[in-house]
């Protein structure tokens, strides 16, 4: 077996691992039967998700543009992998927050309830599906198997570009309800 192959082999293992263990991590850290006691500092991460989250929205976007329209591979490479670093900045802090404070509810009645919780389901639902997505997509534009990586971001930006966006969606349905 050539180096090649072999590090494909690692990369695609870690990538399996990966998909597996940060969905699974997410749910133990959320079931933790008491919270961690962190501080009153954790009750402004919401707003710095918040924040993460139209930061990811804005990088996808401009990516997008700076290989459809300025065909800037470098430029469209700074801004995915910004995307990336954001999406691992929102994960720790996701993480943080909801394993040391309690749930919050949305208090909305009628039919912006349902809307919430279209978004909030749909959101959690795709955030899951995306994270192997997007690490092949990164594993084949780093390695070079430009063809793969076209193929799969067809799929993948549309479904993490709408997990971003929606996370912005979700968060300013269910600011108005935090407790400080």
């Amino acid at each position: 077996m050539s180096k090649i192959d072999l590090k494909q082999k690692k990369s695609m293992l870690w990538i399996r691992i990966l998909s597996v263990a940060i969905p699974l991590a997410v749910a133990i850290l959320l079931g933790l039967p008491q919270k961690l006691d962190l501080g009153d500092w954790v009750y402004n991460l919401p707003h710095v998700i918040g924040v993460i989250n139209t930061l990811t929205s804005l990088c996808l976007i401009f990516a997008l543009m700076a290989i459809k329209v300025k065909k800037n591979v470098a430029l469209h490479r700074k801004f995915n992998t910004a995307a990336l670093v954001l999406g691992t900045l929102f994960l720790l802090c996701y993480v943080t927050y909801h394993a040391s404070a309690p749930s919050t509810a949305f208090e909305g009645e009628g039919a912006i309830k349902s809307v919430y919780y279209f978004f909030l389901i749909s959101h959690i639902v795709l955030s899951i599906g995306v994270v192997p997505l997007v690490l092949l997509a990164f594993f084949y534009a780093w390695s070079g198997m430009i063809d793969k990586h076209k193929k799969i971001v067809k799929y993948t930006y549309p479904i993490w570009l709408y997990v971003s966006v929606t996370g912005v969606i979700v968060y300013l349905m269910i600011s108005p309800y935090y407790q400080f």
